[in-house]
């Protein structure tokens, strides 16, 4: 995609693209160019797309099966088709490197995949109620019904499989959705709305509506959007559910996840192993992702050769052109994002800690930064970096370890290097966390599993199926004069 001085519109509406007169322009993270100048929606046009969804709620819901998961696996099978286009939408709109770009269409496109297999599976529970004589010859079927439309709002960081996230399970489960993707992304989107026009489900079942974050509060608190799941940042997430506190409201938001490297991970290219990992996953997308890795906790014993190994990782890392196949590490969305991590980075060297390994800026590109001896209060250490950062510091034992992974406001995920098969259900048991990752860093999510956090990291899971249940509530039938 390259610069452009036409206006495209940038909503999805009744099955067809739609915008007005005012507009918005797209930036190229690592080149700066201006990529698409995009049409925001009209007041009617959203006006008609919140009536739509709506009006959508029962036809949808009462979709067969069938029609469902063929839209689902449709919407799968041409992403894959389009894998080329759609990576490079992303890599050009968010400056994500082209490699895990490809990477996110595959991972998009089985979001999809896994819906349209729930979606066959989604059927409901039988529950004996002849438990006491009172009530014999009764039987109760369990269904999940749609809460109603749901209102998806998306971040930058993931433009299209954190949008799949949200769209591919209400459209398993019947729920109309209506999605305003992030303003800084949101081209990959709006292609994606093509596919979704293309199948055979009723109008106001999908719109896409690219209005301003300061726009949002008004489809927040639309009563015809009882239902919100939104990605983001905590702090506008939480705005959002104190301010609907009468809606059904999902967060995913943001983390400074944990790895510990015990004492027991040692054998043969185990160091060597955990320090690619920890190195790769603390910069892979530029740091910019809820469960980049941030914290890195060592057993003492394992220290000094960890760190001397993940500084060499680090260094073998591949920095700059996103569009080079071998680029591990491009550009942060823009240059004030990359501004603040440096800032960052300055105010923990001058609070005492030791730079390791980068520090360094080049516009929008911030090298991949490893501290040491950082003070506890430092942001680095508190807060989330979302850029590729990561501190390093020593720890005694497992039981220190596990304690300073939940001495943190967060709690998304953690990762545990060890084979210790006890410690690792005690991890389990004991991390306040949404998830326990053995064995490798935070930074794994699987399309099918639970996803989510605990304490400032949000509420609710996404995941396909997770979701699903978020997006529906149970509706209880029960059949009198039955023999079971």
């Amino acid at each position: 995609m390259t610069a452009t001085a036409t206006t495209v519109p940038g909503s999805w509406v009744d099955g067809r693209r739609v915008g007005g007169r005012s507009t918005f322009t797209v930036h190229n993270p690592w080149s700066g160019e201006v990529v698409a100048t995009v049409a925001h929606p009209t007041p009617a046009q959203v006006e008609l797309a919140l009536a739509q969804a709506w009006s959508a709620r029962g036809s949808l819901a009462a979709l067969p099966a069938h029609r469902r998961t063929s839209a689902l696996r449709h919407i799968a099978d041409r992403m894959m088709e389009r894998i080329d286009e759609f990576a490079a939408t992303i890599t050009t709109e968010s400056g994500k490197p082209i490699r895990w770009s490809r990477s996110e269409v595959e991972r998009a496109a089985a979001t999809f995949r896994w819906a349209a297999e729930e979606a066959a599976r989604w059927s409901g529970e039988l529950q004996r109620l002849d438990t006491d004589p009172a009530n014999e010859g009764r039987l109760a079927l369990l269904r999940r019904v749609p809460r109603g439309p749901v209102l998806g709002i998306t971040p930058f960081n993931f433009p299209l499989n954190l949008v799949a996230h949200k769209v591919a399970p209400a459209l398993a489960v019947g729920a109309p959705m209506v999605l305003k993707p992030a303003p800084k992304a949101p081209l990959s989107a709006i292609a994606l709305g093509e596919l979704i026009a293309e199948c055979d489900l009723p109008a106001g079942a999908f719109s896409l509506l690219s209005v301003d974050n300061d726009d949002a509060a008004a489809l927040v608190a639309d009563p015809r959007l009882p239902v919100v799941s939104f990605t983001g940042s905590g702090p506008v997430g939480w705005r959002i559910r104190d301010a609907v506190p009468r809606k059904h409201v999902a967060l995913e938001l943001g983390g400074n996840a944990a790895v510990l490297v015990c004492a027991d991970w040692s054998g043969p290219g185990d160091l060597a192993h955990a320090a690619r990992r920890v190195a790769l996953c603390a910069n892979y997308q530029g740091g910019q992702s809820c469960i980049s890795v941030q914290r890195v906790f060592v057993d003492r014993n394992r220290y000094d050769e960890f760190v001397r190994l993940l500084v060499e990782a680090v260094g073998e890392l591949r920095v700059g052109d996103p569009w080079d196949p071998d680029t591990d590490v491009g550009p942060l969305i823009d240059e004030p994002a990359a501004r603040r991590v440096q800032d960052w980075i300055d105010g923990a060297v001058a609070g005492g800690a030791r730079l390791l390994a980068g520090g360094g800026r080049d516009g929008s590109v911030v090298r991949p930064t490893v501290l040491a001896d950082v003070d506890a209060g430092s942001p680095v250490v508190c807060d989330e970096v979302f850029g590729p950062v990561m501190v390093v510091e020593p720890v005694d034992g497992a039981d220190e370890g596990l304690r300073r992974i939940n001495d943190s406001r967060f709690g998304l995920q953690a990762g545990i290097f060890t084979r210790d098969l006890a410690l690792a259900f005690r991890a389990h048991r004991e991390l306040e966390v949404g998830g326990v990752i053995i064995g490798d860093v935070p930074t794994v999510r699987v399309e099918q599993m639970p996803y989510g956090g605990v304490k400032e990291s949000g509420i609710g899971r996404e995941g396909v199926r997770s979701a699903m249940e978020d997006y529906t509530e149970v509706r209880t039938l029960v059949l009198s004069g039955v023999s079971v």
